[in-house]
C-alpha cells in the first residue's frame, strides 16, 4: 500500500515539471554559420612612368594594384614574389626590383567575413631599370641659334680617311648643317661641294665640357632618311687622346644606315672586338624618319643594356671583365653626328638634304 503511494507522488511531481511552454525552459542551439561568398571581384593594376613611349613603366618596377568585390572584408595579393601580400582595403603598392622587361600574374583573394574567398588575375609588364633618377646634364635645345657652345664643340673637317670610315662629308659649324629651331637641334647633312667634298653636315661633342661615368643617356630623336645617311648619337672614351681607339671604348646607343632603313643598331668597341665589333644588337621601328624616338643606354659597372623607347635589344656584360673587354671604368663624352657614306655603302645619287632633329639630350644618374 506504501509502494502504490510513493509511485502516485513521483507521476504527480513528474506532470508538474513538464506542464508549461517547453521553449522557454529548455536550451536554445544556435545555427549553423552560414557562408558568405564575396562576389563582383575586380582588379586594376597601373604601371608607373606608362607613356606612349615607354608602354612597360619608367624603369622604377613600381605598380600599384587595386581591388574591390561585394562582401570582401579584407584582400590579399600574390604579385609572382612568392607569399601572400594582405590589405584591409583592397591597394597596394608593389615594386618588382629584376632587372629587364618582364610580365608577372598578380593574383587577388578577396575575403568575406566567414573566411571564405573568390579570387582574379591579370598579367603586368614591368620594366625595370638601374635607378638613374637625379637629371645631371641636359640641353632641351629651347634657345634658337648655334647649340650652346659651353655644352658643345664641334669636330671641323674630313678627318682621317673619311673619319676612318671611308666617310664622303665635310663636317662644319655652319648654320645650314648645325642649328637648333623651335626646340630641336637640327644637324643637317646636304650634297653640295664645299671644300674638296661632295656633301656637308655636322659633328657636335661634349668633349672637354663634360663627360661622366655610370648613368642612363636618353635621345629623343628623328632620324634623316635617305641611302647614304648614317646618323649616330654615341660615346667615346674621355681619355682617347692619351689611350687611343679602341682602347678608350666606344659606346654607341643608336646607329642608322640609310641603306637599311628602319633598323637601328647599339654596339661596343673595345680592344676585344672593334671595327666590325661582333658586340651588337639591334631592333627594327617602322617610323624612325617619321617620328621622334627615344635611344636610351643604361651603363653601371657590370653592363650596358641599350633600348628605344624602353624596349631593349642589346646587353654587353662580358663575364671577364680586363681593359680588352671592359674599357668602360671611366669617363666618356658624348657625340651627335650625320655622316654620309662609307667604305662599305653608296650614297643615293639623287640625295640632297635630310636632318637629324633632336629634341633632347639628358643624363641620370643615382640621386
Amino acid at each position: 500500500m506504501r509502494f502504490y503511494k510513493i509511485i502516485a507522488i513521483v507521476g504527480i511531481l513528474f506532470i508538474s515539471c513538464s506542464s508549461g511552454d517547453s521553449s522557454e525552459d529548455l536550451p536554445v542551439l544556435p545555427d549553423e554559420t552560414q557562408p558568405i561568398i564575396p562576389s563582383n571581384v575586380t582588379l586594376t593594376i597601373t604601371t608607373e612612368g606608362v607613356t606612349t613611349d615607354f608602354p612597360n613603366g619608367d624603369g622604377s618596377g613600381v605598380i600599384k594594384c587595386v581591388a574591390s568585390a561585394k562582401d570582401a572584408v579584407r584582400y590579399g595579393f600574390r604579385l609572382g614574389t612568392g607569399s601572400e601580400v594582405e590589405s584591409s582595403t583592397g591597394t597596394i603598392e608593389h615594386t618588382y626590383t629584376t632587372k629587364g622587361t618582364n610580365t608577372y600574374t598578380v593574383y587577388v583573394y578577396a575575403y568575406s567575413s566567414t573566411g571564405d574567398y573568390i579570387s582574379d588575375s591579370k598579367s603586368v609588364t614591368v620594366l625595370v631599370s638601374n635607378q638613374f633618377n637625379k637629371l645631371v646634364w641636359s640641353d632641351e635645345f629651347d634657345t634658337d641659334g648655334s647649340p650652346d657652345d659651353t655644352k658643345w664643340g664641334y669636330n671641323i673637317g674630313t678627318g682621317s680617311n673619311g673619319w676612318g670610315n671611308g666617310e664622303k662629308q665635310y663636317y662644319t659649324d655652319r648654320p645650314e648643317n648645325v642649328i637648333v629651331e623651335d626646340g630641336l637641334l637640327k644637324i643637317t647633312a646636304i650634297k653640295e661641294a664645299y671644300n674638296g667634298a661632295s656633301y656637308t653636315s655636322a659633328r657636335l661633342l661634349t668633349q672637354g665640357k663634360y663627360d661622366f661615368t655610370y648613368g642612363k643617356v636618353q635621345v629623343r630623336a628623328k632620324l634623316p632618311f635617305g641611302e647614304g645617311t648614317w646618323p649616330a648619337i654615341w660615346m667615346l672614351g674621355a681619355n682617347i687622346d692619351n689611350a687611343g681607339w679602341p682602347a678608350c671604348g666606344e659606346i654607341d646607343i643608336m646607329e642608322h644606315w640609310g641603306y637599311n632603313q628602319n633598323v637601328v643598331q647599339s654596339a661596343t668597341h673595345t680592344p676585344s672586338s672593334y671595327g666590325e665589333t661582333v658586340n651588337h644588337g639591334s631592333q627594327t621601328i617602322d617610323d624612325v624618319s617619321t617620328a621622334f624616338h627615344i635611344y636610351e643606354v643604361e651603363w653601371d659597372s657590370e653592363e650596358l643594356v641599350f633600348s628605344v623607347d624602353g624596349k631593349e635589344h642589346f646587353t654587353y656584360k662580358p663575364s671577364n671583365k680586363t681593359n680588352d673587354t671592359w674599357p668602360f671604368m671611366a669617363n666618356q663624352f658624348i657625340i651627335l653626328n650625320v655622316a654620309m657614306g662609307g667604305a662599305w655603302f653608296d650614297i643615293d645619287p639623287n640625295f640632297t638634304l635630310s636632318s637629324m632633329e633632336v629634341d633632347y639630350v639628358r643624363v641620370y644618374q643615382n640621386e
